[in-house]
Formats: C-alpha cells, sequence, structure tokens
C-alpha cells in the first residue's frame, strides 16, 4: 500500500515542535543491525538449479527435474531457517537474561544445505553416492564454519537464581512476542507516523524490560506491564488497523494516538520508578558499608590502645 510522505517539509507538515513531539526517536532501544551478506546470497546460490529443473523437464526427464527441485527446495529452506536463526540469535545476544532458542535453527540450516549438496550430486549430477555424501559433508561443515551454531546456553546474570532468570525469561518472552505481534498489526496503518508512534511505545517497553532483566526483584510490580498492557495494546492496534485500513476515521486515530501516549508515558513512569527503587537500594548499600567500616575503624583503634 502507498504511504503518504509525512514531514515538516511536506504539504501537511506539522510545526518544528509538534513534529518533535509526535516523530519520537524510533531507533530508541534498537542495537544497530548488520545485514549478513552471505547469509541473503544464499537465497541466490540456489537459482541454478531451478534453471537446470526446468531444462530437464523439456528434455523430457521427469526424475532429474524432480531430484533438482528437491535439492532446491533443500537449500531455500536451509537459507530461510539461517535467516530466522540469525535474528533468535541477534535477540539472544541483546538481552541480558535469555533462554537458547527453542528451535537449532542455524544447526538445521547447515543439515538442509548438506542434504540439497548432497541430492543435487547424486541425483542431479550423477556422481555417485560416496562423492555425494562426502561433497554433503563439506557444505554442512562449511556452513558452521561460517555461521556458527546456535546458542546452546541459558543466559543470566551474576548473583540471580537459576529460578527468578528463568521466571524473568518467560515473562519477558511473552512480553516480547506480544510487543512483535503489535509491531506487525501497525505494518497495515499504511502511514508512517503512526507506525513511528507504536515503534516509541516498543522502545519504551524493552527500556523497562532490561530494567526488569537487570533485577529481577522488579518482575511482580511490573507484571501488568509485561501481560495486561502489552495485551491490550496489541488488541487495540489490531482492532484500529481494521478499522483505519477501510475507512481514515479521524476519530479513531485521535482515540488510538492517545492511548499510545498514556500507554507510552505508563511505561516510562515505571522504568524511572524502577530505577529509583535501585538507587535507593544501593544508597542503603553504601550507608551500612560505610557504618560497618567506621565500625571496624573505631575497634580497630581501640585494640591498638
Amino acid at each position: 500500500m502507498a504511504q503518504r510522505y509525512g514531514g515538516k517539509f511536506s504539504p501537511e507538515g506539522q510545526p518544528d515542535s509538534a513534529t518533535e513531539s509526535l516523530s519520537p526517536n524510533r531507533f530508541r532501544g534498537h542495537r544497530a543491525h548488520s545485514p549478513n551478506i552471505r547469509a541473503r546470497l544464499l537465497f541466490i546460490a540456489p537459482l541454478p538449479l531451478l534453471f537446470s529443473a526446468i531444462g530437464e523437464l523439456r528434455a523430457g526427464d521427469a526424475f532429474g527435474m524432480v531430484a533438482e527441485l528437491l535439492a532446491f527446495a533443500s537449500l531455500i529452506i536451509g537459507a530461510w531457517l539461517l535467516r530466522e536463526g540469525l535474528k533468535a540469535e541477534e535477540a539472544y545476544r541483546s538481552r541480558k537474561i535469555a533462554r537458547p532458542p527453542a528451535l537449532p535453527r542455524k544447526l538445521l540450516a547447515a543439515e538442509f544445505a548438506g542434504l540439497g549438496v548432497a541430492v543435487a550430486t547424486y541425483f542431479g549430477w550423477q556422481q555417485g553416492l560416496i562423492p555425494a555424501l562426502v561433497f554433503g559433508a563439506v557444505a554442512s561443515v562449511a556452513h558452521i564454519i561460517s555461521f556458527g551454531l546456535d546458542p546452546m546456553r541459558r543466559k543470566g546474570m551474576e548473583g540471580i537464581n537459576e529460578f527468578d532468570a528463568e521466571r524473568v525469561a518467560k515473562a519477558v518472552d511473552k512480553a516480547e512476542s506480544l510487543l512483535q505481534e503489535t509491531i506487525t498489526a501497525s505494518k497495515r496503518f499504511g502511514d508512517r507516523r503512526l507506525e513511528g508512534r507504536v515503534e516509541s511505545l516498543a522502545s519504551a517497553a524493552r527500556d523497562m524490560f532490561r530494567a526488569v532483566e537487570e533485577d529481577p526483584r522488579d518482575l511482580t510490580s511490573s507484571r501488568k506491564f509485561l501481560s495486561v498492557y502489552l495485551k491490550g495494546a496489541r488488541d487495540a492496534t489490531i482492532k484500529f488497523a481494521d478499522i483505519y485500513s477501510r475507512n481514515r476515521d479521524a476519530k479513531a486515530r485521535s482515540d488510538y494516538e492517545a492511548l499510545l501516549s498514556d500507554l507510552e508515558r505508563s511505561f516510562d513512569a515505571q522504568h524511572k520508578t524502577m530505577l529509583l527503587d535501585n538507587r535507593s537500594d544501593l544508597d542503603v548499600e553504601i550507608t551500612v558499608l560505610r557504618d560497618r567500616l567506621k565500625q571496624e575503624g573505631l575497634r580497630a583503634n581501640e585494640d591498638t590502645q
């Protein structure tokens, strides 16, 4: 769907102050994403097999065509699994407390790559079973060397027991899923500025996620934000997308923007409260430690006298 460009220099642009308030930083809380060119090339590499299969069809070799199509499909599935595995790994590395991906996508991608090469070698190019197995194994090993394996360990912070880390990981996983569904629904708006508002809300929510990961004691006070509020935001976004994509209802848009503003302020306020609580705990620890040091100093002086 075509989208109207919006900005202070557009025909319906907002003044500078309004633009700044309505166009928040969409990249707050996001890590720089570096596209993996090698992974993308894996979608292009199997194309010769597709063209060869078409040639086999014209030549009347149905078996050869099927074999090369199977090899092509296996390599494409491997490339797709690799892309999803890299996304899961990036999400894992960006979090302080995380569980490894449930499905080892990068490992499966290596297996599909090896299978595709073996099938193409044996059935498509008639090289024999042993060469096919060797080429397939080499392809799988090269895939693993190039892209690595999936994260296999749970990641937590020192001083946090496994039970608390597991609770936080599950809660944040669920919250991230709700947030991603909200962002996906916002893509149906056909309005960059509204999508930016949703991204801003997501950034505020992720700031709070990171605070919960740093101190799992905040999980209890943040549960309504991680579940109830985010679920409500997702449902409201889906319903608004259905309405706004049909008739561009101005009243619905105004109400939805007000909801986003209220939610973002709530998440920011909760995040600040959590930071203040953490600072208070730190001040208490420092005060107690200083008192102990003073007492130890006095005792040391008394002992020397």
